[in-house]
């Protein structure tokens, strides 16, 4: 998810620079979800990670 966050980044900059904001700002806001729900996908993960960890031990 982060790598389509990367992509969606890097398409609002190209379409900066050449000017296209409608896209620009689009491309940036689907960025910007993407990066929020892999935070919080990991985070959801690392806690059932540490949970797992110590019902074994």
């Amino acid at each position: 998810m982060l790598k389509w966050a990367l992509i969606f980044f890097v398409i609002s900059i190209i379409a900066g620079v050449f000017g296209f904001t409608g896209i620009s700002a689009a491309a940036s806001g689907i960025a910007r979800i993407l990066f929020f729900i892999a935070v919080v996908v990991f985070v959801i993960f690392l806690v059932l990670a540490l949970m797992a960890g110590q019902a074994i031990l």
